[in-house]
């Protein structure tokens, strides 16, 4: 039995999973997706978002997408970042997710330890998006709704390849803001960056 069921059988109805994608790069904004799937939903393949390939990742955003009661994201920049630090940004990115579904949901099941400022009844699940269908749902359309931000911010400034590593730390990122200073969509707040401005 599910997480999703156990709420089902104490009278909930619509149940939403939330989970985030960009806590940890150098750039680019964090972004939340929550998501209510219908009670009789069958996905394979869903999982947690680190856990598949970009392919597999695309694929089952347009199902979940189609399939979904319900979906919504939150979206916060790298400047709302730096003010206000990416756990408070990871919140509002959250809250903002539900504030967006066309269906009010009547319990929350989050991914991790923290809950968000709402009244809806909500749980804080750690390991969520890999116990929790509708939080690995919400994981996946956040994933890739965010690498899809990043591909277009590689348009705008190519030297930094944010296609490739998506914002990420990874040596060659570290190695390019060491050559080229941060940019506009740069987290100035983060280690790795704010060496360099």
């Amino acid at each position: 039995m599910n997480y999703e069921d156990i709420l089902r059988e104490k009278g909930y109805r619509f149940i939403a999973g939330i989970d985030e994608a960009g806590r940890g790069p150098l750039a680019g904004p964090v972004v939340a997706a929550a998501v209510i799937l219908h009670e009789n939903i069958s996905i394979p393949d869903i999982d947690d978002s680190k856990r598949l390939s970009e392919k597999m990742r695309e694929r089952l955003f347009d199902i979940i997408k189609r399939e979904a009661l319900s979906i919504g994201i939150g979206v916060v920049s790298e400047k709302v970042i730096d003010n206000i630090n990416i756990l408070q940004a990871t919140r509002k990115a959250m809250l903002t997710s539900v504030s967006k579904m066309n269906k009010r949901p009547d319990y929350l099941l989050i991914d991790g330890i923290h809950t968000i400022d709402s009244e809806i009844m909500q749980s804080a699940i750690i390991r969520g998006d890999s116990l929790c269908r509708s939080i690995s749902a919400a994981s996946i359309i956040a994933k890739v709704t965010r690498d899809r931000i990043l591909y277009k911010y590689s348009k705008r400034f190519p030297q930094y390849m944010f296609a490739k590593h998506k914002g990420y730390g990874t040596k060659e990122h570290l190695n390019l803001i060491r050559l080229h200073g941060p940019c506009d969509i740069h987290r100035k707040s983060f280690k790795g960056v704010k060496e360099y401005l």
